[in-house]
């Protein structure tokens, strides 16, 4: 009976899904597979054929095979190793080259026989490519072909460099890259002009021939290509679809990357429900859409026909359970997001009391603050609230270099007109000159650099803050050590972020705390800002009683918004709030006409703000509640 339940659940899927936790788990589970089959070659004596995969998503298995090898002795010195791409060109020592990436992720640290190790080569002369490629794919198929495939997945659907049009039947070749791969690799490079335009790939053909293929992705930023290559249609257009035809393919995913699954998604639509208020919820909000009526409109037809007749049945008459998720949704809204003074907080997501409230808005990026809820900042003060922002981090690797120049010339010009000595601005400035002329994609800048880059954006972050409202000394910078190494790769959290943030919170001592809680930010700044929060309120909560009244709103909407159903305060912001919050937004110039690190989304960060907020009513509007020009979003997160 279990197993026809869960062929029920997964009916929609095509192909061996696995599901865990966090990407920790599902790294773990991946490198133990790995070791099983290494040893058990071993003990036959026999040669591991693994194809490796680059990025982001298999470091956390390369770690834990770095670790089976130092602490339970799992020995690589039986294995062969073919990975399955590498830009071209690409020298082997530079930053970006998936040579080196191996090297420092895993080879580096493993006992391997470096004669094992096979990489496509970013050196090569164009003409020599094809030669290359097809002696490649000789290697493997002389040891017998690759006993285990290890895959990614990119945005566009492709597995290795295999782009969207790519044959199912294609080899190891020179490939062009599509243009959303290279904008997603922007940030390796140091900007997208920066990408290469080709690859050398293994090809659809040859990963299909493996006897073990396992693809794995984590993220939220993941979820709607894994549905696609999961549950869609057969296209060259998602090369991961190809995937199907495969009995030997496994794909393990984390629960946000699984998360778009319809068995995950919309559960209703496979088995039958406990239906607890949040699916519930989420259920009715997707009725509404679906059938394109307002809640209170849904009849015992509409739940019939679209797989919600269990939760009539049970729950019913539907009348009832439409007004009560209306209730639910509408008690969200609330024009007063550090509460309403003196009125009755029973059906308002916020308390009354204190009603002046101390609030601390954490910006993970000197702009998140205003990009992501700059109108409910503004509110916030208006309403005589004692409001402080905290930048967490210096931001200065997102500043282009010629900012530098123009600022350093305008400081250069300013002492002149003072009398002032400029000869060592002058040398600086020509220094930095130099360096940028010489500067190698994702180079570490100068410290000088760094500076400059970092006052800017402080600059910026204070003009905004005070347009806000906030006199200075609510505007406080942190420059969390972990960010500050000048790279892209951050160091890990150390004790001394937490306790800054345990100190500037004992400081402040909040009644309510703002985070973002946007954990697909590309940079992955924000997770890690965000962890560096709980870990200090875990540790003031010990001590202090104030912590026991402070409530944590996360916000959203710098790369994507809550679900409708996630919804749990929504600040209705009206035109003028619209205009004053962008112009907000516009204090941090170095952030616009583009971005350094715009991510996925090409619209400005102001645009992307006013869509988001613009949907976020649009969708309360569909539900049948109150037309606004914007809403503002959050969640509360009980620590």
């Amino acid at each position: 009976m279990a197993r026809l339940n869960l062929l029920e659940e997964t009916r929609y899927e095509k192909l061996p899904v696995t599901v865990y936790p966090n990407p920790a788990a599902g790294a773990i589970a991946v490198a133990q597979r790995i070791a099983a089959l290494i040893r058990s070659k071993q003990a036959n004596n026999e040669k591991t054929v693994i194809g490796l995969a680059t990025g982001v998503t298999p470091i956390a298995v390369y770690t834990e095979l770095i670790r089976l090898h130092k602490q339970e002795d799992l020995s690589f010195k039986n294995v062969i190793t073919f990975n399955l791409d590498e830009y071209y060109p690409m020298q082997p020592t530079a930053i970006q080259s998936y040579v080196r990436f191996m090297n420092e992720n895993l080879f580096d640290h493993i006992d391997i026989d470096r004669a094992n190790i096979h990489i496509p080569d970013g050196t090569l002369a164009e003409d020599a490519i094809a030669a290359f490629c097809l002696n490649y794919e000789k290697k493997i198929e002389d040891l017998g072909g690759l006993d285990l495939q290890i895959l990614g997945i990119g945005r566009t659907g492709h597995i290795g460099f295999n782009e969207p049009g790519s044959a199912p039947n294609s080899g190891t070749r020179l490939v062009t890259l599509d243009d959303l791969t290279r904008t997603d690799a922007s940030r390796d490079f140091g900007g997208k002009q920066g990408v290469p335009t080709k690859a050398i790939t293994m090809g659809v053909g040859t990963i299909f021939k493996a006897r073990e293929i396992i693809l794995m992705a984590w993220s939220k930023k993941k979820a709607t290509i894994i549905k696609k290559a999961v549950e869609g249609e057969l296209s060259s257009e998602v090369p991961a679809t190809y995937l199907q035809l495969s009995e030997h393919v496994e794909f393990v995913l984390d629960e946000p990357a699984a998360s778009e699954l319809t068995r995950f998604d919309t559960p209703w639509l496979v088995k039958d429900c406990v239906w607890d208020n949040e699916i519930k919820k989420k259920a009715v909000i997707w009725l509404s859409r679906k059938v394109n009526k307002p809640i209170l409109k849904l009849i015992d037809e509409d739940y019939n026909n679209n797989g919600m007749a269990q939760l009539a049945t049970e729950q019913g008459p539907v009348y009832e359970i439409n007004i009560d998720i209306f209730n639910q949704i509408q008690h969200t809204i609330t024009g007063w997001p550090g509460g309403k003074p003196d009125a009755d907080d029973s059906q308002r997501p916020e308390r009354a009391q204190p009603a002046k409230k101390r609030s601390v808005i954490f910006s993970p990026h000197p702009d998140d603050d205003v990009i992501s809820m700059g109108g409910t900042f503004i509110r916030l003060v208006d309403q005589g609230h004692d409001v402080h922002v905290a930048y967490q981090t210096s931001g200065n690797t997102a500043v282009w270099d010629d900012d530098v120049l123009r600022y350093m010339e305008f400081a250069i010009d300013f002492n002149k007109s003072r009398g002032d000595d400029i000869a060592k601005l002058k040398r600086i400035h020509n220094d930095m000159r130099t360096f940028f002329a010489k500067k190698q994609p994702n180079q570490i800048d100068t410290p000088e650099v760094r500076d400059v880059k970092g006052f800017i954006r402080k600059s910026e972050a204070i003009a905004g803050a005070r347009y806000a409202g906030l006199h200075d000394d609510h505007i406080h910078f942190m420059a969390l050590p972990f960010y500050e190494t000048g790279k892209v790769t951050k160091n890990s959290v150390s004790q001394v972020d937490v306790q800054m943030t345990v100190d500037l919170l004992q400081k402040i001592k909040p009644h309510q705390i703002f985070a973002a809680g946007d954990f697909a930010d590309p940079h992955g700044t924000h997770i890690v800002c965000f962890n560096i929060i709980l870990a200090a309120l875990n540790q003031l909560k010990k001590t202090e009683d104030w912590v026991k009244d402070c409530w944590l709103w996360m916000y959203r909407g710098a790369w994507f918004e809550f679900a409708t159903h996630e919804i749990e305060m929504s600040v209705p912001l009206s035109p003028d709030e619209v205009m004053r919050k962008r112009m907000a937004i516009f204090k941090h110039q170095s952030q616009k006409d583009p971005a350094v690190f715009p991510g996925e989304d090409a619209r400005e960060f102001w645009v992307r703000a006013e869509d988001r907020n613009r949907e976020t009513a649009e969708s309360y509007d569909q539900l049948g509640f109150a037309e606004y020009a914007a809403m503002e979003a959050f969640k509360r997160y009980y620590f």
